[in-house]
């Protein structure tokens, strides 16, 4: 339980503090409370420290004056990067010794240790069956999609009826010509549980743009690499349909996400406050062009 963590000054509940808040797990002090296992006095404490080394912003919600809401400052997210960057660098490192074999062992036993961590509900509410990655419309699907935002974003960014009216009447109205050359979904299951889905709409920008929509993964999926894969199908799909950029919107603070377009080959490209899905955010716009 020592300090000076991946390089870092700070104590292991600092560092997972940071690491939490910057890839969008928790948005407030209670959230991050109950993640850690701490009592109110201790992530008090916690959190005064990171705001006076200039890490953290703690604010008042507006609608709710008894929550205390999180984010990273600009030296966090750096603070994060160089953290995720020692990880990278003594896992290249380790693994660099192992033989094919030998790291076909460890992926086995990281992926049973994972599974052995998470609480017998979670597990149990995703079959051990393969993933099926499906194309086009599936029954149902607008509701999952919908209900999945609707409760993802709301429990962590207090998004309300605004958010999940303009999900529902948009993938609505897609879904209504998804059978439209450069138009499609992708959607992931284990048996018939929906566990994430991605949508390729290759109409409303134009100018041999596609549009990523209503990405989203569901908590149950955590470490299956349902992400991944939903992405590696939306980007091989552009490609294969010779759109010259895919575009995305999304906003600040959803790291994990962040993570999985930046690896596509996605790149920020502009940055500002709206609240187009009904709460004021730092709004962004990703832009990928064509694979060389």
């Amino acid at each position: 339980m020592h300090s000076h963590l991946a390089g870092t000054q700070l104590s292991p509940s600092a560092l997972h503090t940071i690491i939490e808040l910057g890839y969008g797990t928790v948005a407030n002090a209670s959230a991050l409370g109950e993640l850690l296992r701490l009592e109110k006095s201790s992530i008090s404490r916690l959190l005064k420290k990171l705001e006076r080394d200039g890490l953290v912003n703690v604010s008042t919600d507006p609608s709710d004056r008894r929550v205390r809401a999180l984010g990273l400052t600009p030296q966090g997210t750096a603070l994060l990067r160089q953290v995720e960057g020692y990880g990278r660098r003594q896992l290249q490192s380790s693994l660099s010794k192992l033989s094919a074999e030998e790291l076909k062992d460890v992926e086995n036993g990281l992926f049973s240790f994972a599974n052995a961590l998470r609480p017998h509900q979670a597990t149990s509410s995703v079959p051990e069956t393969s993933l099926d990655i499906r194309e086009g419309y599936q029954s149902g699907l607008i509701a999952g999609v919908t209900g999945m935002h609707a409760a993802f974003y709301s429990e962590n960014y207090r998004f309300g009826a605004v958010f999940e009216r303009k999900v529902a009447s948009e993938m609505s109205e897609f879904m209504g010509r998804i059978d439209r050359e450069g138009n499609t979904t992708f959607s992931a299951y284990r048996a018939e549980q929906l566990l994430g889905s991605v949508t390729l709409d290759g109409e409303d920008l134009g100018d041999s743009r596609a549009h990523l929509r209503w990405f989203i993964v569901s908590p149950n999926a955590r470490g299956l690499g349902v992400g991944k894969g939903l992405i590696e199908k939306a980007t091989d799909f552009v490609d294969k349909n010779g759109f010259q950029q895919t575009h995305l919107w999304t906003f600040q603070g959803l790291d994990a996400a962040r993570h999985l377009y930046e690896d596509a080959g996605f790149r920020l490209v502009e940055e500002q406050s709206g609240s187009q899905w009904g709460t004021q955010v730092v709004e962004q716009e990703f832009v990928r062009n064509i694979a060389s």
